[in-house]
């Protein structure tokens, strides 16, 4: 195994989504499926926090014309995050496995691939940091919400729409992997949405295309239509929307696995269930993404509180309103991060002190060489 590869894994793992180790070295087989060592060794002087190619091309002692090319070579290959304010010069930084190169291999997805990745997705889940601070979070649909004014508005799908001005819609890669591998559900495969920056870098790598406010309202409604659940980063100004399903969603389907996950998302609600007025149609059955309702052998339905993710679901499809989304308890209420930098410290500080003291380093060293001053 090249040098590199092992460098990388570790340099990946200590950043703050993780990228836990396997006995069997998978985690290293992704990273040569994808990287070339010369790009490996490039992406190891790159940092969360967007840099210019003078600062990368100082650090990695190489010169600038070849590193902005291999970088924009990086990002169009979905391994690094490239950013392009106006009238300024691309910035580029590190990403992640996941959210991050994870994602960006949309519409680049192979058999191997594929495999790789539905093999290290439960290792990652059961290994990383995502239990103890998730980097995305659930919302109901929105015909579920309670009417309440302790409703904030970055619980609710319409205001997070309706706070964005640029929109861009790519295909689910989670579902394009299950699909190469012949476990497709057919369900809509264009949902997952970007927003602002982050919806225009997508249309500039090719992964997506840009679409209205409307067009972006008209494919949440076709989304819970099919009983998919929305999932946007978990902070309070979010720069993706996901709609997933729980039988090929990373996270959802090894959230479904654990006995209790309605623990295991940042979602402020939960469902009740009234027995006295079910018609006992099933429909709620059906949809419901955790298997918290089901019916028995005497057409009764059954609740489990605990399996319940919020995701209202059941509560749009119930005829006889026997589904209600509540509150939470006070203590048990997740706390939303202000934005993807927090998220990330968040996740940091459930990592450890030395995480958060490793994050903080860098991004003081990444300001120094950006000025210019020797450290």
């Amino acid at each position: 195994m090249v040098d590199v590869f092992k460098r990388l894994a570790r340099y990946l793992d200590k950043l703050p989504a993780g990228f836990p180790p396997t006995q069997d070295g998978l985690e290293l087989n992704i990273l040569q499926k994808l990287f070339s060592e010369e790009e490996a060794e490039l992406a190891l002087h790159l940092v969360i926090l967007d840099e210019p190619v003078s600062v990368i091309a100082q650090k990695a002692g190489l010169v600038e014309d070849h590193v902005a090319n291999l970088l924009e070579d990086m990002v169009q290959k979905g391994l690094i995050s490239g950013g392009y304010p106006e009238g300024k010069p691309p910035v580029y930084s590190i990403s992640q496995f996941v959210v991050g190169f994870y994602e960006d291999q949309v519409n680049r997805l192979d058999p191997e691939m594929a495999a790789l990745f539905e093999a290290y997705a439960p290792i990652y889940f059961d290994k990383g940091p995502w239990k103890k601070q998730p980097q995305i979070r659930t919302i109901p649909v929105m015909e579920a919400i309670p009417f309440s004014p302790e409703v904030l508005p970055y619980m609710k799908v319409e205001a997070i729409l309706q706070s964005k001005t640029d929109f861009a819609v790519r295909n689910c890669v989670c579902r394009q992997e299950k699909e190469i591998l012949g476990k497709g559900c057919g369900k809509p495969m264009e949902t997952c949405m970007m927003f602002d920056s982050t919806a225009r870098n997508t249309v500039k790598t090719g992964k997506g295309r840009m679409i209205s406010l409307e067009e972006a309202q008209e494919i949440l409604k076709n989304a819970q239509a099919a009983g998919l659940v929305l999932q946007p980063s978990n902070s309070q100004d979010p720069i993706f929307l996901c709609a997933c399903c729980s039988c090929c969603c990373g996270v959802l389907s090894n959230i479904k696995n654990h006995p209790n996950p309605g623990a295991l998302v940042a979602n402020p609600y939960f469902a009740q269930y009234d027995p006295a007025s079910c018609i006992t149609c099933g429909a709620c059955v059906e949809i419901c993404p955790m298997a918290a309702l089901s019916m028995d052998d005497n057409i009764a339905i059954k609740f489990d509180q605990t399996r319940c993710i919020g995701c209202g679901l059941c509560v749009s499809v119930c005829p006889s309103e026997t589904l209600k989304l509540v509150h939470k308890p006070a203590v048990d209420q997740p706390k939303i991060p202000k934005n993807t930098t927090q998220t990330y410290l968040s996740i940091s500080k459930a990592r450890g002190f030395g995480n958060v003291f490793n994050l903080i380093l860098k991004l003081i060293k990444n300001y120094i060489q950006t000025i210019k001053v020797k450290w």
